[in-house]
């Protein structure tokens, strides 16, 4: 229905010189979409309050509404361009007057739980690079051709926007970190199975791809939900930090798209947090995160967790562990190198996991399952509040190479699912004591006993002698042909 309207889009915006990649093409498509919903939003609010008998008091006011200067229509339902902006005049009213506008309800609004406060967030933070007015025009009639009225409109949006959001992954190394293929978070919300009333955390959102996949797996796993249940789902289940703007407003959209109207996602770098200061009201049902690892993290940064280090993704693991409640399930994305490297920060996070936490599954993924990431990752899933006694370890092995024209899909993670229920050994799984565990470095980088023999790699001065015994040899030979000619 929408899918033709998404392509004219970009399109369109292949000719701005501002917008060279699929990040700036959904950035610029994110910031219209999310006028565009608030404008129906705010109708269908008006025409609830004119049923009751109430007036409603809008958001935006007239001047700013999609309907005054975005799609004014006239009495046919068409877009009057007698009244709607175009060229300059366009451009001009956006820059500034619209953005300033929206940006201000940062200041105006009650808390950041609120939409308003998530206007002037989003509006403070992304730039219009649409340089030309009549693009604009053009880019804006192709945004008011759709709907976000019904389920039906709002569930094709959705898959569009993921589609937009996956083509950003594989756009470079940048996209990347925005996407998470959804078959593995799917494979990991099976696993932690997160239920109606608990609150569910991703503390490094990117697209908010947990969050929405959760809501999902929630809503098919009560298809007979209470008015109680759903005012659950939507105000008080999901929620999610963000330190990237674009991400930040990716992430509220996608969540919108999906059903969530006014998403807990807070615009913040959740490593500035310091952990001492994380009291039980502030914890959490369960975690589910692939939080960014390569990156590097400030000294100051660093002095608020007991475990310093300059990684990314262990001062995520931390703040994951601290925020999850006594009982709490997480489910975490971590580069492979965690299980083995033998630094102070790595060992003494291991030593923190397997104390701590029940670590009773590690999920083992090959090359190529994330794109252009160019490193193999684990999936570490844990409870909170008692000692590892045995680990269960899965190699995902799919049958053949992954990449960006041959993804992972659901049916590589089927048996993993499956097989994870009873922790059931096979060639591809195998489970090993905490006790038998190197209680010095906590090495987990166990190989599987029944993944047959181990290769033993001879030492370089082996292979050397072996190389001047051969030429030796050769030399014999050729000696005692040369006395045969």
């Amino acid at each position: 229905m929408f899918e033709q309207a998404f392509k004219n889009i970009d399109d369109v915006l292949r000719k701005e010189a501002g917008c060279t990649t699929e990040l700036d093409y959904t950035e610029q498509t994110s910031w219209l979409l999310f006028l565009k919903y608030l404008d129906g939003l705010e109708q269908d609010l008006a025409d609830e309050a004119a049923l009751k008998g109430k007036t409603y008091s809008y958001i935006l006011d007239e001047p700013y509404r999609w309907e005054s200067w975005a799609a004014p229509k006239g009495a046919d339902g068409k877009i009057d361009y007698n009244e709607a902006l175009i060229g300059d005049d366009l451009y001009d009213f956006v820059n500034r007057q619209l953005f300033p506008y929206l940006h201000g309800f940062k200041q105006r609004a009650t808390g950041p739980n609120t939409i308003e406060y998530k206007i002037g967030e989003i509006f403070g933070e992304i730039k219009n690079k649409i340089s030309s007015g009549y693009n604009m025009r053009e880019i804006i009639d192709h945004i008011d051709e759709l709907r976000f009225r019904s389920q039906a409109e709002k569930h094709e949006l959705s898959h569009l926007y993921e589609a937009k959001i996956r083509n950003m992954g594989n756009a470079g190394r940048n996209g990347g970190e925005y996407y998470t293929p959804r078959p593995l978070i799917r494979a990991i919300v099976q696993v932690v199975q997160p239920k109606i009333g608990e609150r569910i955390y991703d503390g490094a959102v990117g697209s908010a791809g947990f969050l929405c996949e959760s809501y999902d797996y929630l809503k098919a796993a009560n298809p007979k939900r209470t008015t109680t249940q759903d005012r659950l789902l939507q105000e008080s289940t999901f929620y999610g930090k963000e330190k990237k703007s674009l991400a930040y407003v990716i992430a509220i959209m996608n969540m919108i798209l999906h059903g969530i109207e006014a998403p807990n996602i807070f615009h913040t770098n959740t490593l500035t947090e310091n952990l001492a200061d994380i009291q039980e009201k502030d914890r959490y049902d369960v975690v589910m995160a692939n939080p960014p690892f390569g990156g590097k993290e400030r000294k100051e940064v660093q002095q608020n967790f007991p475990i310093r280090s300059g990684e990314t993704a262990f001062l995520f693991l931390q703040h994951f562990i601290k925020m999850l409640k006594a009982g709490g399930r997480g489910g975490v994305v971590i580069k492979n190198t965690f299980l083995s490297n033998t630094d102070n920060a790595a060992v003494s996070l291991r030593k923190l996991l397997l104390e701590s936490c029940n670590l009773h599954t590690v999920l083992d993924c090959p090359g190529g399952t994330f794109q252009g990431a160019g490193v193999k990752t684990v999936v570490l899933f844990f409870d909170k509040g008692a000692p590892t006694r045995k680990i269960w370890f899965y190699q995902l092995d799919p049958g053949r190479n992954l990449g960006k024209t041959n993804p992972l899909n659901d049916a590589d993670l089927a048996e993993f699912v499956k097989l994870q229920t009873t922790f059931a050994n096979s060639p591809k799984s195998w489970s090993v004591d905490a006790a038998d565990i190197n209680q010095k470095t906590f090495d987990l980088s166990v190989k599987n006993s029944d993944g047959g023999e181990e290769v033993a790699h001879r030492s370089p001065q082996e292979i050397m002698d072996e190389i001047v015994a051969l030429d030796a040899e050769s030399a014999g030979l050729l000696e005692k042909i040369k006395a045969l000619l």
